[in-house]
């Protein structure tokens, strides 16, 4: 059988997978299919500011992509924007790095793209518990919970206090997890669409992608750049596979056979060799390493790394 033959047949039975295990409402299993596809209007863009990109200046700072839906430079400010405090992550530029992933996943192709629909509907359950988090203080305390016409300065202090519990509920990873605890939204035992599980199941496949994107900004001293079909498979094994049923272990090793080439990659993010792939990858998988430690200390600290 031909390399397109076993593409093909790889794409075909991780669609059929992918189908069958999605309507089952879980992602700790998503991320069996690893990359593919390959986008020949991509083009080379030369990396500006030099003097930045050989460290004279501080930390390199991607540039815009032109011509690119997935912008490096906007992922790496959410990221920035998420680490709030010492030790907490900000849920709403977290999310936002999670859309810009998304963009990223789509780029790679139709299989890739059932995936990145999968992490939106995640995005989304913890996106709609915020809002509704926000509409039941409109509810309890009215539209302007600080209204001058408050009858008293005790019901301001109570509605104050009230106000700050919902607002705050979903500001920060620490702060969702202290509400849900509060509210018993959290299920040890049982699945439930808190916002607690669903950071978890996202969380598990940020590391499988800071992995992925590490290895692939790696320069070896000596000998050849391994291929990123290479790098996926071994990124996923240190990671998901250890979530997933041996059926979907299977797939996912099929699923690589289809991914890119390193050039593909060159193209995706505006570069034009290895040296400049790992500036760019290098400061995402950085920042995405702060996040990720923070939001791991936090579910941790809580016994939450394994919610079912």
């Amino acid at each position: 059988m031909g390399v397109k033959s076993k593409a093909a047949a790889a794409i075909l039975v991780l669609l059929l997978f992918l189908g069958s295990l999605w309507l089952q409402g879980g992602l700790d299993y998503h991320w069996d299919s690893c990359l593919k596809g390959y986008n020949q209007i991509n083009r080379f863009h030369q990396l500006s500011n030099s003097s930045v990109a050989d460290g004279s200046k501080g930390p390199y700072v991607p540039g815009v992509c032109h011509g690119q839906n997935f912008q490096a430079s906007l992922l790496l400010s959410h990221l920035l924007a998420a680490q709030y405090s010492t030790s907490d992550v900000l849920l709403q530029p977290y999310l936002s790095s999670w859309d810009e992933l998304v963009k990223f996943m789509d780029s790679l192709g139709s299989v890739v793209r059932l995936i990145s629909q999968e992490i939106e509907s995640k995005t989304t359950i913890i996106r709609q518990l915020a809002q509704l988090a926000g509409e039941n203080l409109e509810a309890v305390l009215g539209p302007d919970v600080n209204s001058i016409n408050s009858v008293s300065k005790e019901a301001d202090a109570k509605n104050d206090l009230e106000a700050s519990q919902h607002t705050d509920a979903y500001h920060s990873v620490r702060s969702m997890i202290r509400a849900e605890l509060n509210s018993g939204l959290v299920d040890f035992h049982h699945q439930t669409d808190s916002g607690c599980r669903t950071l978890l199941r996202l969380h598990r496949a940020l590391l499988w992608l800071k992995l992925f994107l590490q290895k692939l900004a790696e320069v070896p001293v000596a000998g050849r750049l391994r291929s990123p079909s290479e790098l996926c498979r071994e990124a996923y094994q240190a990671t998901l596979a250890h979530h997933h049923s041996w059926l979907v272990r299977r797939a996912a090793e099929l699923a690589f056979i289809a991914m890119p080439e390193r050039g593909f990659f060159f193209r995706l993010v505006c570069v034009q060799n290895q040296d400049e792939l790992s500036l760019v990858l290098g400061r995402v998988v950085q920042a995405i390493g702060v996040v990720y430690n923070r939001t791991e200390q936090a579910l941790e600290e809580h016994g939450m790394l394994d919610l079912p």
